[in-house]
């Protein structure tokens, strides 16, 4: 494989798996995100004329602060003057994923591993679409999920949606995480916004 494609495949597996608008900005937000040891979470673009722009971040432990997310909106924004990945006028708000987060990466799956989780497939597989149960990690480019009938593996471009669910352990791990971390919690899950317009 050459070095060209060995970058794009490496870039592929570190961003979202967004389309149109929010594929664009994906790419612009993941490098800059990453110069402030942040990780995009997910990109999400809704409405037309007058869109909003969501960008979901964490820092590596899994937070983020106010302080995070003015810096996300500061050093973003130039970007997205001089792109202009979004037609018209629109909304950019920053956050971060929430303790029930999505898992939107491979590696989201293998580092959440024995978490509870709710998948749902863009197909029908074996006459359903949604699956919950808890994750068993990652092989062979499978999401593995342990449900009653036993442990099954879905190929990740099946998935549609994957979100944790709201366990009492997932709350102590994040909790402990902040606590780890120094951050309290009114400096958690925090929103910056700022209008952005077309010239």
């Amino acid at each position: 494989m050459h070095e060209a494609e060995m970058q794009n495949d490496e870039m592929q597996k570190r961003l979202v798996r967004e389309t149109g608008p929010a594929l664009t900005v994906a790419k612009l937000a993941d490098p800059v995100l990453e110069d402030l040891g942040l990780r995009l979470v997910r990109v999400r673009v809704s409405g037309t004329g007058n869109s909003e722009l969501q960008i979901m971040a964490e820092r590596l432990d899994g937070t983020l602060t106010i302080e995070d997310c003015v810096s996300i909106t500061r050093a973003l924004s130039p970007v997205l003057d001089v792109e202009d990945p979004i037609s018209g006028q629109y909304r950019l708000e920053v956050s971060s994923p929430g303790i029930d987060r999505p898992l939107t990466r491979l590696k989201d799956f293998e580092m959440f591993d024995g978490y509870q989780v709710k998948l749902l497939t863009h197909e029908l597989i074996e006459g359903r679409k949604r699956f919950s149960g808890a994750l068993r990690g990652v092989e062979d480019g499978e999401v593995l999920i342990e449900i009653p009938e036993g442990i099954i593996g879905l190929q990740f471009d099946w998935l549609a949606e994957a979100k944790l669910v709201l366990t009492d352990e997932l709350i102590a791990e994040s909790l402990k995480a902040r606590k780890d971390a120094g951050i309290l919690t009114e400096d958690f899950d925090e929103v910056d916004t700022s209008e952005t317009e077309e010239d």
